[in-house]
């Protein structure tokens, strides 16, 4: 009789595979879209690969863009105030410019401030630590 273990940490690492890969589209998506903050999708991602697939992972650690920003928060657990900076700056500049895109439609005006919102409190929520 068969073990139901490698069955189901074969489905679990299929779910945090997929949970990943989510995460990292929506990361990138949030290079371009105002209020989609970049860095917390881009370290879950990481955080399922880690666990699900250390090819995937090794891949995003390496990544010309995104590992320095993987690496630092697996060795911190945190980020730099510049880094939060310019992370929230760079949603102000690409809401404000949607904003202006939207103002003659009220309720999309309304959804993306809310969204810009959400980004801002999520990156201000991750620990801050002092520059090196």
């Amino acid at each position: 009789m068969a073990s139901s273990t490698p069955a189901s940490s074969r489905a679990v690492r299929w779910l945090l595979w997929l949970a990943g890969t989510v995460s990292l589209a929506l990361g990138l998506l949030g290079v371009v879209l105002p209020g989609l903050p970049t860095t917390p999708f881009v370290l879950l991602a990481a955080a399922c690969y880690a666990k699900a697939s250390p090819r995937l992972h090794g891949w995003l650690l390496q990544h010309r863009y995104l590992g320095p920003m993987v690496r630092d928060w697996e060795t911190h657990r945190s980020l730099t105030r510049r880094t939060k900076t310019i992370a929230i700056a760079s949603m102000v500049v690409m809401v404000g410019l949607s904003a202006w895109g939207f103002r003659e439609r009220p309720w999309l005006l309304g959804g993306l401030l809310v969204a810009g919102l959400i980004g801002a409190v999520v990156v201000t929520r991750i620990p801050t630590r002092a520059p090196r």
